[in-house]
């Protein structure tokens, strides 16, 4: 892949999260460390009519004692998620907000979701069809379409470049992420909000999701030999991305350098992932990022503990890495916070840079038993300490949309 020797340098300065195992960076990347689980009973909605009856749910959330903006309570939980995550990835970054007009035009936001608003959607239907109700509220529209939350993140802080969401199933944080890095890296904007968040977790979404038959009524356990399915989770993952001068300029602090971004379709399945979607992707980011596998310490996996995808992702690795496969570390936190669907992918790329900021692997809870299939070191129920110089974010989803990420340490 060709590139050019004079492209910008894009880094993070800010991020923020929501997730079912921590509000913020700090308090979700000890839970990881630590491999604590946030699966659990559901409790937002009445399971008793379901068979699976767990969910990754974000604890202790209250919109009016987290947010402080007016619209942001008006809006879709989904919206407030992202809205939060969003605070805490500009006040990490240093920022000054709301950007005056020269900064303002030179910089985007772009959050997606792979859902949007499904349960102000699903409450609407409620009110209509089952209570017999003549109207909705008024703000269901607004709250539930997928471009919410980017415009409220970016009236929050003077956001007036390019603003809008992204949808691609589980992939949607790489690809919103990605679409700011290339901005920033062709001179269209100097900085950027990116990620994606997720709220879905209701009622007719759990049946939906139920009838495919891909979840586990039981928990969650990537690459385990016994693994049954996935579990749903919610949150946000959000970064704050500059080019690399003008955060120099300002003095701010960098967390890492984003170095490359792969991006494929398998065109081919709906719900089964292709072995070469997947490991051209990682190949294109490798190539992107001018590194070699070799140079590669860390994958946060896809990993969704589901038979096929867990298998494939591996051959996938394998494909890519070759001989250097059997040195790579390799974990799913979806163990630990289950699968975010459009947001995993941003708490996931969160996990990559912590990895590099700490020199730790976190683990890959609930392994029980090897699978012969699946055949890599994916740092089994315990985290380790080792130097992580860069670290790959993987995101497969259906549809076979594929996108990777991969980071680098923070620039002298």
């Amino acid at each position: 892949m060709t590139q050019s020797s004079d492209r910008r340098r894009v880094v993070v300065t800010g991020h923020g999260v929501v997730t079912p195992i921590g509000i913020g960076v700090e308090e979700f990347w000890s839970a990881l460390q630590k491999g604590e689980c946030g699966i659990g009973q559901i409790q937002s909605f009445d399971t008793d009519d379901l068979q699976i009856k767990i969910a990754g749910e974000v604890k202790d959330f209250e919109p009016r004692e987290r947010l402080d903006s007016k619209q942001l309570l008006l809006a879709d939980r989904y919206s407030q998620f992202a809205g939060y995550a969003a605070r805490d990835a500009v006040a990490q970054s240093g920022l000054e907000v709301p950007l005056a007009d020269d900064k303002a035009y030179r910089s985007a936001c772009v959050i997606g979701t792979g859902i949007g608003g499904i349960t102000t959607m699903e409450f609407s239907y409620k009110m209509l069809f089952r209570e017999g109700k003549r109207a909705t509220h008024p703000l269901t529209l607004l709250k539930t379409i997928g471009s919410s939350a980017a415009a409220h993140v970016s009236i929050e802080y003077g956001i007036k470049g390019p603003c809008y969401g992204v949808v691609s199933a589980c992939s949607t944080a790489p690809h919103a992420i990605g679409n700011v890095y290339r901005m920033i890296r062709e001179g269209l904007i100097d900085l950027g909000i990116g990620g994606a968040s997720e709220a879905s977790l209701a009622w007719g979404t759990t049946r939906a999701w139920q009838a495919m038959r891909v979840l586990s009524p039981d928990g969650i356990w990537p690459f385990s030999g016994n693994r049954n399915g996935t579990v749903l989770g919610e949150g946000a993952g959000i970064l704050v991305l500059e080019e690399l001068e003008h955060a120099k300029a300002r003095g701010a602090t960098i967390l890492a350098e984003l170095v490359g971004y792969g991006m494929t379709s398998d065109a081919a399945d709906m719900v089964n992932p292709s072995i070469e979607g997947a490991s051209m992707a990682m190949q294109i980011a490798l190539d992107d990022a001018r590194l070699s596998p070799g140079d590669i310490d860390y994958i946060n996996a896809h990993g969704t503990a589901t038979t096929v995808n867990d298998i494939n992702e591996t051959r996938a690795i394998r494909r890519v890495f070759g001989k250097d496969a059997e040195k790579l570390s390799i974990s799913a936190t979806k163990s630990m916070h289950g699968h975010l669907l459009g947001a995993g992918g941003g708490i996931e790329a969160v996990a990559a840079i912590q990895s590099m900021r700490d020199n730790f692997v976190p683990p890959t809870i609930g392994y029980a038993e090897p699978d012969p299939e699946c055949d890599l070191d994916y740092t089994p129920n315990e985290g380790r300490k080792r130097e992580v110089t860069y670290a790959m974010s993987n995101s497969f989803a259906f549809g076979g949309l594929n996108a990777v990420l991969l980071f680098g340490p923070a620039p002298a």
